[in-house]
């Protein structure tokens, strides 16, 4: 058996895998040897040991002797460029160990002895190892990041989900080669949907389970649930149903389809062990091509179970989200009562104190939290009591504190707490002020019904005037238009500077106005427009006059019991 290396670490569970013991199950040693590959990220070399799984990483297929690893590593540089070939072979025996590197069955040609020595222990990456490598720079690079969700492979799932659909159940079936592609496709992108998703509720949930949180940090979390979350779970609400759909659909025929393309294509599964003579061979199936990745993937929209589906735990968890920002809100509004955390202004200030002198620590402390001895209060003793400087302050007279120096902190006398302000002037003028505006719009109500029939002989306020303008353009908002037959679309129309302007006119489009009406209950008016070829409206005011062409101004009282007949005016 060959000796470890020197300074080669020992067995993480204080075992000799080589020592006679007791024999674990197979499933345990299995599971131990799995993830004793993990043990270098927590080796206190293991910043040396990850530069050199890198190296490894970046070839496919070579063994590696120390020379070229070495060369690599000083070419690169970083934490394992100072190591010297007698430790990074330790480091590299370890690392084989582990399970992360296998030794190579390279036949060595070498030219002389020296050379067959340095170039006879070559090594490559084992497959559990890579693995286990690219997990950790993943892990290093975007760790802290928050990662995308990618939302618009969703609609691709629901898109392929009801084409496969539709072509399995078509008579004849699916091709095999296309629907080979199909499935492939399919589970690559429900695979990237569901990581993303998982990456960042979890990247969610670390922040928000934070106390600390400041004005801006909130900001911007709180942007992030209700426009980014939102929009997630939106999407996959709306999109849930018709996968499941389609899902239903395609259920009977899957182990069908399943057949049909193991049939056309095994892959790896095709090979026999019994057949060929090969080793028995543990093979990862391509996503998709196993009845349990479709459980999976029906499993993900709908509760096949009783436990629930993942939209669902979706929900729940932009609901719990949502809370968690909820209690950071109130918290922050509790933070103008004192009642907020000082977690981290306490860390900080334990920082301070951490690397302060002596004599500034005391600065320090009497500026955080204003502890001054008891000299410096200021408080004198009483004048017929000389108290000599030696006297014990267990012995000594006492000196009684004000109470307000000794609650508050603060000698100042605290005066009278002022009323609450009275703003009942205000609220009068305003019950005043809207009286009045009320009051004016009644009169010019009034003032509009007595004047209909005759507004080419009167002159309007400029209340009554602004009431009609209202009335006819609500009117006209209303009306029901209809373009007559034969009708242009050419129009001209002219107002003036004196007030005066025009309306209609010959060459506008023509519209018929059949129920163009207004009206204010309130004020208990209500106006009536109708269009009259060649009929002319003519609304004088104090502010000016105002030209009407081709309507008809019916003005009168809302429609009441108590209307009283004849009311209602045609002027023209």
């Amino acid at each position: 058996m060959e000796p470890p290396a020197p300074g080669a670490a020992h067995d993480t569970a204080g075992q000799n895998p080589a020592a006679p013991g007791p024999a674990a199950p197979d499933g345990q040693s299995e599971a131990r040897r799995r993830l004793d590959a993990y043990s270098y990220l927590g080796a206190p070399e293991r910043l040396e040991h990850l530069a050199i799984m890198r190296v490894f990483c970046g070839t496919l297929l070579a063994d590696l002797a120390v020379p070229d690893v070495l060369a690599k590593l000083r070419e690169d540089g970083g934490p394992a460029a100072g190591l010297d070939a007698d430790g990074l072979t330790v480091r590299l025996e370890q690392l084989v160990r582990w399970g992360n590197l296998l030794r190579s069955s390279h036949t060595v040609k070498a030219s002389s002895i020296s050379e067959y020595q340095r170039s006879r222990a070559r090594y490559q990456l084992s497959k559990l190892g890579g693995r286990i490598q690219r997990d950790a720079d993943g892990v290093l690079a975007e760790a802290d990041a928050a990662r995308e969700v990618s939302n618009e492979l969703l609609a691709l799932v629901e898109r392929g989900l009801g084409e496969l659909a539709e072509l399995v159940t078509a008579p004849g079936g699916i091709e095999p080669q296309d629907g080979l592609e199909r499935v492939s496709t399919l589970f690559v992108q429900f695979s990237e949907f569901a990581d993303s998703v998982r990456d960042f509720y979890a990247y969610l949930g670390q922040v928000l389970a934070r106390y600390d949180l400041d004005g801006a940090e909130y900001q911007g979390f709180k942007q992030l649930l209700l426009d980014y979350v939102e929009a997630i779970t939106e999407d996959v609400a709306f999109r849930a149903p018709r996968i499941s759909a389609a899902l239903d659909t395609l259920w009977p025929h899957v182990p069908g389809l399943l057949a049909r393309l193991d049939a056309h294509a095994q892959g790896l599964a095709g090979l026999s062990p019994q057949g060929d003579g090969l080793p028995e061979t543990r093979v990862l199936r391509s996503r998709g091509r196993e009845f349990a990745d479709w459980e999976g993937l029906r499993g993900w929209f709908s509760d096949t179970h009783g436990d629930g589906s993942q939209v669902d735990q979706l929900r729940d968890a932009t609901l719990r989200a949502l809370q968690s920002l909820l209690a950071n809100a109130k918290r922050m509004l509790r933070s103008a009562t004192g009642e907020m955390s000082r977690r981290r202004d306490l860390l900080r200030l334990a920082r301070w104190f951490d690397g302060a002198a002596p004599q500034d620590a005391h600065d320090i402390a009497v500026a955080a939290f204003g502890l001054y001895g008891a000299r410096h209060l200021g408080i004198p003793p009483a004048t017929d009591e000389v108290v000599p400087a030696y006297t014990s302050w267990w012995t000594g007279p006492v000196v009684e504190v004000p109470v307000a120096l000794r609650e508050r902190g603060s000698r100042a006398q605290r005066g009278r707490a002022s009323a609450v302000e009275d703003h009942s002037a205000q609220k009068r003028r305003l019950r005043e002020a809207a009286r009045e505006r009320a009051a004016a719009r009644a009169a010019a109500a009034d003032e509009l019904r007595s004047s209909s029939g005759r507004f080419a002989e009167v002159r309007l306020t400029s209340e009554a005037l602004g009431l009609l303008l209202e009335l006819l353009a609500t009117a006209l908002g209303n009306a029901q238009l209809r373009r007559r037959a034969g009708a242009n679309g050419s129009g001209n129309g002219n107002a003036n500077g004196n007030g005066n302007g025009s309306v209609g006119g010959e060459g506008m489009t023509e519209f018929d106005l059949d129920g163009a009406h207004s009206a204010d209950a309130e004020l208990g008016i209500r106006l009536t427009v109708r269009r009259t070829a060649g009929a002319r409206c003519v609304l004088r005011s104090v502010d000016g006059d105002l030209l009407l062409d081709d309507l008809e101004l019916d003005v009168g009282r809302t429609s009441s019991g108590t209307a009283a007949a004849g009311a209602e005016a045609s002027v023209s």
